[in-house]
């Protein structure tokens, strides 16, 4: 038997963990929520079986973004000021590998067959392709403007890229930059599912100007009530149902989303009232999760019915939400409060405008800014 003066201090401290590892929530996801922590250099694993931290994996610098590969045991971090990509095992929950691709970058996309990585540097300014098999820059596109975002098309062959001043196609490839499609404060950028289809926000026209890939040409652009500074859609890649899918829109100039149905005839549908200054979103099959940063509040739209049916204090300054692709929960990263709000997506009630029940917390560490799920 062992005496209590033989426990060692680390024992005792690893006993919370070691209780909360044997806990598991009934029907929980089967996977991590890998969350990047701007200010704590580190990105937390979060265990969805358990909802708590199984681990902190710490990066070389602040981490800006995190994706999950589809084909590889793997997840990647961004860190934006100073040009990295990181490799995490997602399977063991560490470090494996690091590429400095630019002296600073933005955003990174990734290959639909899961062969490459896409970085949007800023300087030097240029799209840079990193083969994940070498973690290498193999492939470089020089880009004459300042960029803002990139969107890779479904297929993987065609790209597109904004700029404070207009928006490019980018054949993937043939590696060659296209000419300038028009002249426009440009921001968000998305391809529809089916590839034949770019959507780009303009900004300064508060509008969306859509563009057919096959011949470059505008089809429409359709006004709308706010500025476009988030996009959202409803369905995922891979859906059946994909043609029948809406787009989201909030932004600057009005409290509330712009429901837009892009496929078809494009058209302007409902403008609904959703929370105050509504800002990033995220959807279930069912729902529209609405972070409203400045009220601390993510605001559920029934898609069904387009109207919000129930509204739930989340923490200080929601500025990211992801949904688990079994749709079981909606994650809302708080970047002041420094945690995790867990919505369980099942026991919103419909039809009944009402709060929503919060789940639980989980502190995950410093601005939590963006995250990834990852099934094992």
């Amino acid at each position: 038997m062992l005496s209590a003066n033989s426990i060692s201090r680390r024992a005792v401290l690893a006993l919370p963990f070691a209780a909360a590892c044997s806990t598991r929530v009934p029907g929980g996801y089967r996977g991590y929520a890998f969350v990047a922590n701007a200010d704590g250099q580190a990105v937390a694993a979060v265990d969805l079986q358990v909802l708590a931290v199984a681990k902190h994996i710490p990066v070389d610098g602040s981490p800006g973004q995190v994706l999950a590969s589809r084909t590889r045991p793997s997840v990647y971090v961004l860190t934006p000021l100073n040009g990295a990509v990181h490799e995490i095992a997602s399977d063991r929950l560490s470090f494996t590998r690091k590429l400095v691709a630019a002296s600073t970058a933005l955003s990174m996309q990734a290959d639909p067959k899961g062969r490459f990585l896409y970085v949007l540097a800023r300087e030097p300014r240029a799209l840079l392709r990193v083969a994940l098999d070498s973690f290498r820059v193999d492939a470089r596109i020089a880009l004459p403007e300042d960029p803002v975002e990139f969107a890779l098309a479904a297929d993987g062959k065609i790209g597109a890229v904004t700029s404070g001043s207009t928006v490019r196609f980018i054949d993937l490839t043939g590696q060659k930059l296209g000419n300038p499609l028009a002249a426009g404060d440009f921001g968000a950028v998305r391809f529809l599912f089916d590839s034949r289809t770019m959507i780009a926000a303009n900004r300064g026209e508060r509008q969306l100007s859509l563009y057919d890939v096959s011949s470059s040409r505008l089809i429409t652009n359709l006004p709308i009530a706010v500025r476009p500074d988030y996009l959202c859609f409803n369905r995922k890649p891979g859906d059946d149902a994909a043609d029948d899918g809406q787009l989201f829109i909030t932004g600057e100039g009005l409290d509330a989303v712009v429901i837009v149905y892009p496929y078809n005839t494009p058209e302007v549908g409902e403008t609904v009232l959703a929370g105050h200054a509504p800002g990033p979103m995220a959807a279930s099959d069912s729902y529209l999760f609405i972070a409203s940063p400045e009220s601390g509040r993510v605001s559920i739209l029934n898609i069904g019915t387009q109207k919000v049916m129930a509204v739930v204090s989340v923490g200080s300054e929601p500025g990211f939400v992801v949904v688990t692709p079994d749709d079981q929960y909606a994650l809302v990263l708080n970047r002041k409060s420094g945690d995790v709000a867990v919505l369980r997506v099942g026991a919103i009630q419909p039809n009944r405008n009402k709060s929503a029940p919060l789940l639980t917390m989980i502190p995950v560490g410093s601005r939590p800014v963006s995250a990834a799920i990852k099934a094992v």
